[in-house]
């Protein structure tokens, strides 16, 4: 059994719980021995983007609290945004801290959840695994440019049975959440969302697919309103469908 404690996202927790036990369905189905620390929170993300830092840092500290070095366990998570801030803004926070080193050793043990089952496991196909129906992808900005996360989900995605893969244009380009940004600049953010729809629609797809729950609510929000033709799915929903 491979050791793996889970990090739950406030967006994950709060509004998609499904998602994070589907992120579990796989993981045991893969061989994984999965623990819960129920306990965890936030990552710090949200308060570290607003500017506070040092309330950002008192979230690190609890992280690392959170999730010790017992035995060395993978930290997998469905959110590329959040492992991009544990590997990317925690040394902002934590360098020349007493919990540096702490934080030096927890780093290499955090993964979003498809680059674990590729790049960790070795894992392209999740057996039992079949959606029918054509999916576009959406690249968010942090599993993309923060997390360097591009072929590990569409490998997955492209062994679910019944699921043909057609790429939008501009599939790297932000859907316009970006966390505060959304609320500073609403018009930006929505007109950002729209392009970025619209670009999933000329494909024809059934649904729109990403890592990020954060950039599907914010998309899901836009194609509610406007009533369009296209379901939102974060993958790890799509991977532990039909079986």
């Amino acid at each position: 059994m491979i050791p793996v404690d889970i990090f739950i996202p406030c967006f994950v927790d709060q509004l998609f719980p499904e998602t994070a036990m589907n992120m579990v369905k796989v993981l045991e189905a893969v061989g994984c021995e999965v623990r819960y620390n129920g306990n965890q929170t936030c990552c710090g993300q949200p308060g570290f983007n607003a500017g506070f830092k040092d309330e950002a840092c008192q979230v690190a500290q609890k992280f690392l609290r959170d999730f010790p070095n017992e035995g060395q366990r993978y930290i997998v998570s469905p959110s590329a945004s959040c492992v991009g801030m544990v590997r990317n803004s925690y040394p902002a926070l934590l360098g020349n801290t007493p919990d540096e080193a702490r934080y030096q050793a927890l780093q290499p043990r955090v993964f979003e959840m498809t680059e674990f089952l590729v790049d960790v496991l070795g894992i392209t196909e999740i057996r039992g695994a079949r959606l029918d129906g054509r999916y576009t992808y959406h690249d968010s900005c942090s599993a993309l440019r923060e997390c360097g996360i591009r072929e590990a989900p569409r490998r997955l995605l492209d062994g679910v049975r019944g699921l043909e893969r057609i790429e939008m244009a501009e599939t790297t380009t932000c859907c316009g959440f970006g966390g505060t940004f959304a609320v500073k600049f609403e018009a930006i953010s929505v007109a950002m969302a729209e392009q970025k729809v619209e670009h999933a629609l000329a494909t024809g797809a059934d649904y729109l697919v990403s890592t990020d729950t954060s950039c599907l609510m914010h998309l899901d929000a836009y194609i509610r309103r406007e009533n369009k033709p296209i379901q939102t799915l974060h993958i790890a929903d799509v991977l532990a469908s039909g079986w």
